[in-house]
Order: structure tokens, then sequence, then C-alpha cells
């Protein structure tokens, strides 16, 4: 089965201008190499889609929903403390993103493909009643409520490897034993949002269902070699039904708001490793989300990695595409 990848450029609009980390520049640093390694004529493009306010109140609360629409209106100030700025259209800018990943998804479900990924996308910072991080609306866990609500899928894996803690995640969720959660980050002593302690592993029937790897300033790829059995092991031992990727490129050496310092092969060894684990526990089924990134270069790599990584393990026992 085909490789499903968000291939439209109006997914920029979800940029908060230029001197914001979070610019229109990284969608295209992604497309431009995934047209470069000649990725795109092993893929299936697909176009963006906008989630409707029903569909982002899976997740969200009512009354927040309502707050981004009139910031969106107004076109200025903060939707948060002052990382999340308001612009004209941030309301259909970032359920854009929700409705690419929610599309990405029925792709999965409908059988159209094996896998999906979604490059402006993974805005795991947003509570449910708040923006955070650059994050409006977290199309993570309007994914999660979908494939309940939608397909009555109840245990979804949540892999995080972002440079920063997916808080808004994590905290959603964290009383929910069927949401299987593994995050690897930077130490929150060091990093925004400061969250993502090894001691959180979920809260009264959930405690035990979240594993939390906080690292060192500096962690490379041999570092992740070390911790990334334990995160295998932890999944295979947590089954579940689906498992979604939050792939951000800012635990990339050279992210400019960052300091790990790993490669894309790590990037490339997560997708192939939760490929093989969708294999064995859930047709297959893995969706992939962008998340974080702020080093055009990173982007490109990053992304592709998994992008390749998915191409090279289709969820039919086959090897194809590009070396």
């Amino acid at each position: 089965m085909t490789i499903m990848v968000c291939t439209d450029p109006a997914l920029s609009a979800y940029s908060f201008g230029e001197g914001h980390p979070f610019a229109a520049a990284r969608f295209s640093a992604f497309h431009d190499e995934l047209v470069r390694q000649g990725l795109d004529k092993w893929v299936t493009p697909f176009e963006s889609a906008l989630a409707s306010q029903a569909q982002l109140e899976w997740f969200h609360d009512h009354a927040y929903v309502e707050k981004v629409k009139r910031a969106s209106k107004r076109g200025q100030g903060f939707l948060d403390q002052g990382d999340t700025p308001a612009f004209p259209g941030v309301y259909e800018a970032a359920a854009r993103v929700v409705g690419t990943s929610l599309k990405g998804l029925e792709g999965i479900m409908n059988g159209q493909c094996s896998r999906a990924f979604t490059p402006i996308a993974g805005l795991h910072h947003a509570r449910r009643d708040a923006a955070a991080g650059f994050c409006v609306l977290n199309d993570c866990g309007v994914v999660i409520e979908a494939l309940r609500r939608q397909y009555g899928i109840q245990r979804i894996a949540y892999i995080d490897i972002d440079a920063h803690h997916g808080d808004g995640v994590y905290y959603s969720f964290e009383e929910d034993p069927h949401v299987i959660i593994v995050d690897l980050h930077e130490d929150g002593r060091h990093l925004y949002p400061g969250t993502g302690d090894v001691t959180e592993t979920g809260t009264g029937q959930a405690v035990g269902t979240k594993l939390n790897i906080p690292l060192p300033m500096g962690a490379d790829d041999a570092v992740f070699e070390k911790v990334w059995p334990m995160a295998e092991a932890f999944l295979r031992e947590n089954q579940t039904d689906f498992m979604l990727l939050q792939c951000g490129a800012d635990s990339l050496a050279g992210d400019p708001i960052t300091n790990l310092a790993f490669s894309s092969r790590v990037h490339a060894q997560v997708t192939e490793s939760l490929c093989r684990l969708a294999d064995e526990q859930c047709q297959g089924r893995l969706l992939a989300m962008g998340g974080g990134g702020y080093n055009l270069d990173n982007i490109a790599s990053g992304w592709n990695a998994v992008v390749r990584a998915m191409v090279h393990n289709t969820g039919e026992g086959k090897v194809y595409g590009p070396n």
C-alpha cells in the first residue's frame, strides 16, 4: 500500500511571520527536499483540509475555540503569554493543520494508504483550553479523539521525539490508561515547557502507561541508541491499535532554540522501528506529524528521513523506493 504525504502549500499559512521561529518557509524546506530526493515519486500526495468547529471541539473546549475565532478576526495580540501571536486568519490556518491530520488519518482508516505524513502538524503544546508554545490547536489531541469517536479505536500509542515535551498531549490524557505515551525530549530543567520528568508516568488508573525520557543537553545519536530500546520495549509491552508519531526536527543538532544533537538517522530509526511495531500490533497503521524544528536544513533532512523510512517499510513486507 502507498504512503500518503500532504504536499499542499496552503499549510504554510500556519506561520507567525518572518522573524518568528515558526515561519512559512518551514513547509517549502520540507517539500523542496522531498522533490530533490525523488521521494515525491514514491508517495501519494494529498491536499490539506479544514477541520470543522465540531471536530475541533472533540478535543478543545468550546469557549477556547470561540476565543481563537475572535482573536483571528482581531488579528493582533497573543493567544498565550507571548510565544503564540494572533494574526488575521489564525483560526482558519490552525483548523487547516487539524483538518489535514484528520485527512491523513482518514486515508489510513479507509484503506487508501498504510501510513501518512503531515509536515506542518504535531502542535503538541496546545491544551484543551489554551494555546501554548507556537501551538494554537492540538491536532494530535483531536486525532486521538477522532480515533475513538469515528473509528472505535481505544488503545492508541503516541510517540513524541520533538525536543520539547508534548505537554498538551500528556496532561490531556494523563489519567487515560488507554493512551500509551512515549516522549523523548530535552530535560525540562533546561527547556520549555519544563515538564516531562521521568517520574511522570500517568495518574490514577493510568500509572505506568506513560514513559517520559528526559535527555541531557547535547544528547546525540549515541545517547539515543542507549535509550530507544527501553522505549521500544515499552511499546511492545503496551500493545495498541494505532500509532501516532510527532517527529519534531528541533531535536537535531543546530536547532536555534533547543540543545539536542541528534542526526536525521534518529528520525529514520524511530520511524523504521514504529513501522515494524505497527505491522505487528495494529495493521500497519501509523500517522506521523512534523512537529517543531526551526533550522530549515534540519526540517528538510529530518522529516524526509521519516518519509523515506515509511516508503521503505510499507507494511507489506516489501522494500521499495529510492536508496
